[in-house]
């Protein structure tokens, strides 16, 4: 789900760490505050429409669509999109946008997922594995609903702001996870997402079969520099998200029946450099959500 920002948070333990990650208790002061706010509608959903690229007449599965933002500027170009959601309550909202024009499904991404071999031509999962502490089924079944060739274009919390937000500083080579209290619209809500190294990150992508085709750290729409100059300035100078374009190999045979070997082809086949971004250990780094909401 997207990111909810300049919005007070307290690193405190939750009081109930069963609730964590509760969309449907909030999900309408979720998709308002996500609506139009400076890192979603200026940063992350651009930036995923841009990597999508050309999209018309292609099946996308939106993996994890919470109200549908990203779904709808897919289908409004042309895509025939598919949204799935663990959300009860997210889903609602999408259909409310959507109307029949994108099938919605209630799923969670941990769960097999109700679809055919080979079902989609592209997976956009945005914010959303940085809720997964093992992407490694996840993955598995993404990239089985894709076709050969097709692409998982997905984004997560930068793992350098994930290693940075607490103090002492957390093993940034372990996966670890981390709780904390989202309060927007006077309402707090105890959220806890999963932090990787990078390394970790492309491990799993490549592990699963896929091939690494785009590591990006893309500027916000320069729009946003009218929205809020200082806003616009953190976005352009400090690391926020990270985004993977990630492919099937067009031979089916050759990534299905040897996975282990594509992970190490694939190490020599990044297409993309990605620019290491300085970090200040001291700077009070608010965490970004990674969830369902697609970008």
């Amino acid at each position: 789900m997207e990111p909810v920002t300049d919005v007070p948070e307290s690193f405190a333990q939750p009081a109930d760490p069963a609730q964590v990650n509760d969309y449907d208790g909030f999900a309408e002061a979720y998709s308002a505050e996500t609506e139009n706010n400076l890192v979603n509608a200026y940063y992350a959903r651009p930036a995923m429409v841009a990597l999508a690229g050309d999209v018309a007449g292609r099946r996308i599965l939106d993996a994890g669509c919470g109200s549908g933002p990203l779904s709808a500027a897919l289908r409004d170009r042309g895509a025939v999109v598919t949204g799935i959601d663990a959300s009860a309550g997210m889903l609602a909202l999408a259909r409310r946008r959507l109307g029949d024009d994108v099938a919605l499904h209630l799923v969670d991404l941990n769960d097999r997922l109700p679809f055919a071999d080979g079902a989609f031509d592209d997976v956009v999962a945005s914010l959303v594995l940085h809720y997964l502490e093992d992407w490694g089924p996840t993955l598995a079944e993404l990239r089985r609903v894709l076709r050969p060739g097709g692409r998982l274009i997905a984004s997560v919390d930068h793992p350098f702001v994930a290693y940075t937000i607490r103090d002492p500083r957390p093993d940034y080579s372990a996966t670890t996870s981390y709780t904390f209290d989202w309060t927007f619209n006077g309402q707090s809500v105890p959220m806890r997402f999963w932090r990787k190294p990078l390394h970790a990150m492309t491990d799993a992508f490549t592990t699963a079969g896929f091939r690494l085709a785009v590591i990006s750290e893309p500027q916000p729409d320069p729009a946003a520099r009218e929205l809020s100059p200082d806003g616009f300035h953190d976005l352009s100078t400090k690391p926020t998200f990270l985004f993977f374009v990630v492919e099937v190999p067009p031979s089916a045979a050759g990534s299905d029946d040897q996975p282990a070997a594509e992970h190490e082809r694939s190490r020599s086949r990044v297409e993309a450099t990605v620019r290491i971004s300085a970090i200040n250990e001291r700077r009070d780094q608010q965490p970004c959500e990674t969830g369902q909401d697609g970008a």
